[in-house]
């Protein structure tokens, strides 16, 4: 789903609704040949068109009424601090310094007047003026963080590191400062050249992954920053060794990659912070990837575009912008940004193949084929271009074409290794959509082989084996080792309520399918399962506002016509296969040939002789108590070295294949030798 830009940073008056009910007074079409604008006549008529073209994410409209609505009431602070924001949002940065400064004494707007002020003064290195202009009366904890430790580059700026270090060293707040704080503490010392505390700050960071759950793409940064600061000082193998240790955080991260490349390559590599104005747009960068996780994204915008305006050459920031862009479904906008990353830039690449799915999202398919197509004969041993190229295939669901991309990929790739897991999982994918599931399931062992616990490969496997009604237990138990991993992923939390579905587990699954529909309310299937969860457990009139709410969120056809039907109908008697009957089906192949369709799941997984089950254990092998929070995935993960062998524990404790997701602490079970 896109995200729509919200306006509630701009708002200082919920109006824009208004619109859709009559055009008031005051205005008039004009045709432009481009689109139409809206002819203004008064005060009023400009700060409605400018609220309507804010909620329609038209900032460039919105600027355009602001200014007129000022015509009419030049010192009207709502409509300067609106427009001051827009600018920003906008990244005319040098257009709303005039606005910045008539808000500066404003104490509910500094934290964006002032903050512009200072990166003004910043990137003249008027440093002094610059720690003048951060000081502000209204602080929020996020504000007193930016402003303190921007506060502290100023002075380093004139000087004074020592001094700036103390600052960060006592400034107190939430729990979630420190990883900030320590970061930059460690990037001051190293720009400084105190290299014993840098070297202590940034390895207290790296050992502490923890703290980089607030902040993730924060503690990825510095541990590059701390790569590179190694690097640079020629310890070229600890380097490597914090990049890989940095990975078990966040794996497949594009800068650690290319970073890592320049390092084994021997290139020259280069401090991530250069000088204070450089570390004064880093938190500015920092707090805008934080926030761009957490539900923050009006604010996104701003503090890219103030990192701008320190940087304005800064591919990171560029990037980052550009990926704003994506969510708020403005490709154009996404491909203006990547335009500006220099031909030489180690980041040009994944510009490149950025702007071909963008030009995809403009529905400019052939075009983007083309691009990509291209992409892939400049660099065909560039697995990312193979990627990109079956997904532009993929969103026009022609998923033969996505196929043969995905085996032109294979075919390159001599010797696997574990960034390579996506290529098989595609290529799964595309053949699991083409129903072609002998070919599908091996590509998504193979997948695991390279990449063992791989969140999402586990949870579309396991899926498509229940939904298959196949290998229901191997299925459940794959899932469920996905939500542990995932636990706050709602497309894999549903898979675990709808694997209970299927298994006619309606409480369990009328319980995992909320959680699921909590993390991801505006997911038409998500949903549509909720429900059919709720008509199977008899709460038929919250079954029909699920479903209602699912034919709302604009889904696909085939889905359409099904919760259609179910609102006029309900569902039918369920007719439930049990884990017993599915979980090992039987492969009738006498001459080679591929397996029935109801079968064919079973080809390629791994041979497990199970031995036939008895009414009580069979008391081979040693006992075992289960701990909180295990599954049998998790146990035969731990103890026997393998996740594929809880099936041997099934085989030796029959109770549990009755329902082995009735694991609880405490209980004794059984484990094969």
């Amino acid at each position: 789903m896109s995200r729509r830009y919200s306006s509630r940073l701009l708002a200082t008056v919920g109006m824009a609704g208004m619109l859709a009910f009559s055009m008031p007074a005051g205005f008039a079409k004009e045709g432009t040949g481009a689109k139409d604008v809206l002819a203004i006549s008064s005060f009023s008529g400009a700060f409605l068109a400018a609220r309507a073209a804010e909620a329609d994410n038209d900032l460039d409209s919105a600027i355009s009424y602001y200014e007129r609505a000022l015509t009419y009431q030049p010192d009207n602070r709502a409509i300067q601090q609106s427009l001051l924001l827009a600018l920003i949002s906008q990244g005319r940065f040098e257009a709303a310094l005039p606005h910045a400064q008539a808000l500066k004494s404003v104490p509910e707007v500094e934290r964006f007047s002032r903050l512009g002020l200072a990166v003004d003064a910043l990137r003249k290195e008027q440093f002094a003026d610059a720690e003048n202009w951060l000081k502000l009366v209204l602080e929020s904890d996020l504000d007193r963080l930016i402003t303190e430790v921007m506060t502290a580059w100023a002075k380093a700026g004139q000087g004074e590191t020592e001094a700036a270090l103390a600052d960060l060293e006592k400034l107190e707040g939430p729990e979630w400062y420190g990883l900030f704080l320590r970061y930059h503490r460690a990037l001051m010392a190293a720009q400084k050249g105190l290299d014993d505390r840098a070297g202590e700050e940034f390895e207290a960071l790296v050992k502490a992954p923890a703290a980089g759950s607030a902040a993730p793409d924060t503690y990825m940064r510095a541990a590059e920053a701390y790569a590179a600061w190694l690097a640079s000082r020629g310890e070229r193998d600890k380097a490597l060794a914090a990049l890989n240790e940095s990975e078990e955080f966040i794996t497949g991260r594009a800068a650690t990659e290319m970073l890592r490349e320049t390092i084994r390559s021997g290139g020259k590599v280069e401090p991530l912070i250069a000088d204070p104005r450089a570390g004064a747009a880093e938190i500015l960068l920092n707090i805008a990837t934080a926030l761009n996780r957490g539900g923050g994204e009006p604010f996104v915008k701003l503090y890219l575009n103030y990192a701008l305006a320190l940087q304005p050459d800064s591919d990171d920031v560029l990037i980052q912008l550009a990926s704003v862009a994506e969510q708020q479904s403005e490709p154009e906008q996404a491909i203006a940004y990547y335009e500006r990353i220099e031909a030489d830039s180690p980041w040009r690449r994944l510009a490149e193949l950025q702007t071909g799915l963008n030009l995809a999202d403009l529905d400019r398919h052939d075009e983007a084929v083309a691009f990509l197509d291209a992409a892939v004969a400049k660099d065909p041993d560039d697995m990312r271009a193979y990627l990109s190229l079956g997904r532009v295939h993929a969103v026009r669901k022609d998923y033969r074409a996505a196929a043969d991309v995905f085996d032109r990929a294979v075919a390159r790739l001599k010797d696997p290794q574990r960034e390579d897991y996506a290529i098989y999982y595609q290529r799964g994918i595309a053949y699991e959509r083409l129903k072609e599931w002998d070919k599908a399931e091996p590509n998504f062992h193979k997948a695991l082989e390279l990449y063992p616990d791989q969140p999402q490969v586990l949870n579309y496997l396991g899926y498509s084996w229940v939904d298959m009604n196949i290998k229901l237990e191997e299925g459940l138990a794959l899932i469920r080792r996905a939500v542990e991993l995932r636990p706050n992923d709602g497309y894999i939390v549903d898979s675990l309520g709808w694997a209970h579905y299927r298994l006619g587990s309606y409480e369990e699954a009328t319980r995992e399918l909320e959680r699921a529909v909590s993390l991801r309310p505006d997911d038409p299937v998500l949903n549509d399962h909720l429900g059919d969860a709720y008509w199977r457990v008899g709460r038929r009139l919250e079954a029909t506002f699920q479903w209602s709410h699912a034919r709302d969120l604009d889904p696909e056809p085939d889905l359409l016509a099904e919760v259609e039907k179910k609102l006029k109908d309900g569902l039918p008697k369920a007719e439930v296969r049990k884990l017993a009957e599915a979980a090992t089906p039987e492969t009738a192949v006498t001459d080679g040939s591929t397996p029935a369709v109801g079968d064919r799941a079973a080809a390629d997984a791994p041979a497990v002789q199970e031995p036939a089950p008895s009414s009580e254990a069979t008391g081979a092998g040693a006992a075992y108590v289960i701990k909180p929070g295990e599954t049998l995935w998790s146990i035969a993960v731990d103890q026997l070295g393998n996740g594929e062998r809880f099936r041997e524990i099934l085989a030796i404790n029959p109770a549990l294949r009755r329902n082995p997701d009735l694991l609880r602490a405490g209980q004794e079970i059984r484990l094969p030798e």
